[in-house]
């Protein structure tokens, strides 16, 4: 809860200040633990493909705020952020596979994400950095030689979807 936490204080500090922004307002409602008007003005942004949105909606269906936990869902949405290219999600997608949280245990996805967000995260987010590669280094005892060679050169020929 706490790693959440950090996470989305660290995304607050990215979002639009522009006023009256859905996405801007649904972190407001987010915030204010008002999950349901959050959720509302979030669902048709990440919809349309809002990375933000989706990484919300993933942390929301994760958490079950407002909506039932649902960890498939939680997996749907960080993939459709996280390949766009958002850090965050990566990371998060990560966990996901590690855990095996609606979605089948899978060290090698996992270090490929991690690899990923690794070395996406903003340069004001190296402490995120740091982690991400921490976590990476410590999957990676998991891996046999063959699947650690498979997971670094699936992040090698990633490329983010637009």
């Amino acid at each position: 809860m706490l790693r959440i936490a950090a996470l989305l204080l660290a995304l607050s500090l990215a979002l639009p200040t522009r006023a009256q922004s859905p996405l801007h307002d649904g972190w407001t409602a987010y915030t204010a633990k008002d999950y349901a008007t959050a959720f509302r003005l979030w669902q048709p942004l990440a919809e349309a493909g809002n990375g933000w949105a989706q990484l919300y909606l993933g942390i929301m269906y994760e958490e079950g705020q407002s909506v039932a936990q649902d960890y498939a869902q939680a997996v749907k949405w960080y993939r459709l952020a996280a390949e766009q290219g958002d850090a965050w999600a990566q990371h998060r997608l990560a966990l996901m596979y590690e855990h095996g949280r609606g979605i089948p245990q899978d060290h090698a996805e996992a270090h490929k994400w991690l690899n990923l967000a690794a070395s996406r995260y903003p340069a004001t987010e190296k402490d995120k950095r740091d982690q991400a590669a921490d976590h990476r280094d410590r999957i990676a005892g998991k891996l046999t030689a063959q699947q650690l060679a498979k997971a670094q050169r699936l992040a090698r020929e990633w490329k983010p979807k637009s």
